[in-house]
């Protein structure tokens, strides 16, 4: 699993005018191929009366899976564009359908590779982006009478701090970015003077917005 990666907060659109034609981009996180085709096939059959909806997808940690469709623009002009924003911006797990309504003005090969490149960066900036950082997760156990002290300095240091369960003792449950686990531990063991029982949970993706 890679440390940390970029992708798409979730689904969003954006649009422009050029030349009288207009071009609308949707953007969608996609995990895999299946989900990017039925988005595609979605966003075709909401304006199927559109002159084109080319597209592009990259899924897969060392992008493994990634297509690009022209949908009828001249080749190498509309879906090659929209990927390579994909690309330049590093994003992953992330598919775009550009969306076109010819205006009866041409505008040459590259008009339009500007006008989908555009389209699809406009349309990402409209969605948002997130870094998405691997985490371990953590059980931290401890007295009643260490909880407050516990719970004051999770708060204010850079380890998440997801919920408490109130048992028997208090349960802890936080997430570490996964390169500082060791300095967790040690951490956890100095602020309990070893009062603690730590135990790791499942490893999961937390996200904050660029």
């Amino acid at each position: 699993m890679l440390a940390q990666y970029y992708t798409v907060r979730h689904e969003g659109f954006d649009q422009q005018i050029i030349q009288k034609s207009r071009f609308i981009g949707y953007v969608r996180r996609v995990e895999t191929e299946e989900e990017a085709i039925q988005f595609i096939q979605e966003i075709k059959k909401k304006h199927h009366d559109a002159t084109h909806n080319c597209s592009a997808y990259l899924i897969g940690e060392h992008d493994s899976i990634q297509k690009a469709n022209d949908d009828g623009e001249p080749s190498g002009t509309a879906g090659m564009p929209i990927l390579e924003v994909l690309k330049k911006q590093q994003l992953k797990d992330t598919a775009v359908v550009v969306t076109r309504y010819f205006g009866g003005i041409k505008l040459g090969a590259g008009g339009l590779i500007r006008a989908y490149g555009t389209t699809t960066t406009q349309a990402l900036q409209a969605t948002g982006i997130v870094k998405r950082q691997l985490n371990q997760g953590f059980s931290v156990t401890v007295d009643y009478g260490l909880l407050g002290k516990v719970e004051n300095e999770l708060r204010q240091s850079e380890f998440y701090l997801s919920t408490i369960h109130y048992l028997e003792k208090a349960a802890l449950i936080i997430y570490v970015q996964t390169e500082k686990t060791a300095s967790f531990k040690d951490w956890i063991v100095n602020l309990t003077n070893d009062q603690a029982i730590l135990k790791e949970t499942e490893q999961c993706y937390l996200e904050t917005n660029l």
